[in-house]
């Protein structure tokens, strides 16, 4: 581990000199708004829900869909590195560590909700229990405003001008990841928002929707599971009643190739349609407990 004296931020590597496509790509996009990309797969969600329920039933803990998404698509990240990316002085860096960000609802001091973040990082090493107990431990943290360093920040915010603001979070971006400057020792935090982020359109009862990035984050990918539907399916040929989800996907087109993201939603996908080929039986995911990890 680094010693907090060097403060540098992230642990990164090159990545391999980019091919033509790539090269026009981060020539073409200057700003992560223009080469957002989007896709979406229609999963089987039969499996995942019974294996869900068979886990509560089995352990008296909850799991939710957005548990298993963020989970796998950690596990997709290890077995897929070219999509663990950073980008930093137009170029794509390599990240060491898998980090999973979810958008999590804070009740306001007014009574108005708010968003704010719970990041689990190293994810793709934990079992799913202990992931889940990790996600929410951080969950409780920031709805209960435990967490000083994510209050701290949102004290700050609250001081500086509106017009001020994108250049603020601008020079932040810039010191965190094109510096990869290591800023806990003034009080900011670590890696805040990971290496893919997940908010769950289904919470709010949306089928479908294509959230945007969000540019001072670099986070170059964004998953967004959507309300599980019934509606006819086949099975082997015969008309059924089945249960669907659609999951959406928007990635930053400079830094991850279509190819990279197909091969991640591919995994995710199969994962939830086989679960216990992904995690064992419900009854080995004993360990974690957490409530619905929010909205976005």
């Amino acid at each position: 581990m680094r010693s907090r004296t060097s403060r540098v931020h992230l642990d990164l590597q090159p990545t391999p000199p980019p091919g033509a496509f790539r090269k026009l790509a981060l020539g073409t996009w200057r700003a992560s708004g223009d080469p957002s990309a989007y896709a979406a797969v229609e999963v089987r969600m039969e499996r995942a829900l019974a294996f869900l329920e068979a886990h509560k039933g089995r352990t008296g803990q909850r799991l939710t869909v957005t548990h298993l998404v963020a989970k796998v698509a950690a596990d997709a990240l290890r077995r897929h590195p070219d999509a663990n990316v950073l980008l930093r002085w137009n170029r794509p860096f390599l990240r060491k560590d898998v980090g999973v960000c979810v958008l999590v609802v804070q009740p306001g001091d007014t009574g108005r909700a708010d968003l704010t973040t719970a990041t689990v990082h190293r994810a793709d090493a934990l079992s799913l229990a202990s992931f889940a107990e990790a996600m929410a431990s951080r969950i409780d943290a920031v709805r209960a405003r435990r967490d000083a360093v994510i209050e701290r920040g949102k004290r700050r915010s609250y001081r500086i001008p509106g017009f001020l603001m994108g250049l603020a979070l601008r020079l932040l971006s810039f010191v965190w990841f094109t510096l990869n400057v290591d800023l806990r020792w003034v009080g900011m935090p670590w890696d805040p928002f990971g290496s893919v982020a997940v908010t769950s359109l289904g919470s709010l009862g949306l089928e479908r929707g294509y959230v945007a990035l969000v540019p001072y984050t670099r986070v170059p990918l964004l998953l967004a599971p959507g309300a599980v539907r019934t509606e006819p399916v086949l099975d082997a040929g015969t008309l059924a009643v089945g249960k669907v989800m659609t999951l959406t996907c928007t990635w930053d087109a400079r830094v991850i190739g279509v190819e990279d993201v197909a091969a991640v939603l591919r995994h995710i996908g199969a994962a939830l349609e086989d679960p216990e080929g992904a995690w064992g039986p419900a009854d080995m995911t004993r360990g974690g407990a957490a409530g619905e990890p929010g909205v976005g």
